[in-house]
C-alpha cells in the first residue's frame, strides 16, 4: 500500500457530522466507514483512539487520532 499523508479542512457542520457517525459506530461495536480525498477507508473497530496536545509558541493544537493496521 502506497505511504499517504493528507490533512483536510472541514467546516464545523462536517466535522460535527463525522464525530457524531464516528461515535455511534464506536457504541454499537461496528466499523467506521469513511472517504478522505477519494480514498475510502474503514476504520476497524478494534482501532486504538488517542488525543494529542501540541504548543508551540502562542500556537495550539489538539489531534483526535485513529490508529489501526490493515
Amino acid at each position: 500500500m502506497k505511504n499517504r499523508d493528507i490533512e483536510k479542512a472541514y467546516t464545523t457542520e462536517q466535522f460535527v457530522e463525522k464525530l457524531r457517525r464516528l461515535a455511534d459506530c464506536l457504541e454499537k461495536g461496528e466499523r467506521f466507514d469513511l472517504q478522505i480525498a477519494g480514498e475510502r477507508m474503514y476504520v476497524p473497530k478494534d482501532a486504538i483512539f488517542t488525543i494529542e496536545h501540541e504548543r508551540q509558541g502562542r500556537e495550539e493544537e489538539i489531534e483526535f487520532q485513529i490508529k489501526w493496521k490493515n
